[in-house]
């Protein structure tokens, strides 16, 4: 005869499915690919060190590992560092709107100094280009399509004399993007702005351990014939 099964439902006869997104399931690699489809490509590349600093303002800053060691018999004990990150509701003139990121402290006082977020963001030197990071290019790429900077940018291109510029869209992989896929790009972009929530963030870096450096060895005793 053969075995009765049970009328209620146990562990062993439920399928789990995973409720984690699509996009947020893959690699940071794959998930970076997929979020930049439409953008330019940036020229720095993706951190491959500090992977969180790819979702937020980090200024460049990573996890720095050292040495602790004690006054009284120099014993050197390895130690991290990790950036001093925070959770900040920043305002954006040109899209009229909150923006909440993970930014860093050194960051914040950038900012403070450059005049507010969007002054930031649209700095032209490469240092400031390198230190946004993959995600400040991205919400700097957002900013830029704003009406009031493209009106900006006319503006300073006539007080310099230059004729107006044939504005040419490029995505991640080098081909031409069209305006529908723009569009698509930045209604997905403000449907994340409208729910306020954080905006590309990543992963929570795995815990890093203490690791014992350097430890006094035992003295070999004389060996006696």
């Amino acid at each position: 005869m053969p075995p009765r099964l049970p009328s209620q439902p146990t562990l062993s006869f439920t399928r789990c499915f995973s409720t984690t997104p699509r996009t947020l399931a893959k690699s940071t690699a794959k998930r970076l690919e997929f979020e930049h489809s439409a953008i330019p490509p940036y020229p720095y590349g993706a951190s491959r060190w500090y992977k969180q600093s790819n979702f937020g303002l980090y200024g460049m800053q990573k996890i720095r590992f050292g040495n602790m060691v004690s006054e009284r018999n120099e014993i050197k004990t390895r130690r991290y560092w990790r950036p001093n990150v925070h959770q900040k509701r920043l305002w954006s003139v040109a899209l009229g709107k909150f923006l909440r990121l993970r930014v860093t402290a050194r960051v914040l006082r950038t900012v403070d100094k450059c005049g507010g977020l969007d002054e930031y963001l649209l700095g032209d030197k490469a240092g400031r280009i390198k230190e946004l990071g993959m995600g400040g290019w991205k919400l700097r790429w957002r900013v830029m399509q704003s009406e009031s900077v493209k009106e900006r940018f006319r503006a300073e291109r006539e007080a310099l004399g230059l004729p107006p510029k044939e504005e040419v869209l490029i995505g991640e992989d080098g081909l031409p993007v069209t305006q529908e896929q723009v569009a698509e790009e930045i209604q997905k972009y403000d449907d994340a702005l409208a729910k306020d929530v954080e905006i590309d963030i990543g992963e929570d870096e795995p815990e890093v351990k203490d690791v014992q450096f350097m430890a006094e060895e035992g003295k070999p005793g004389k060996v006696t014939v």
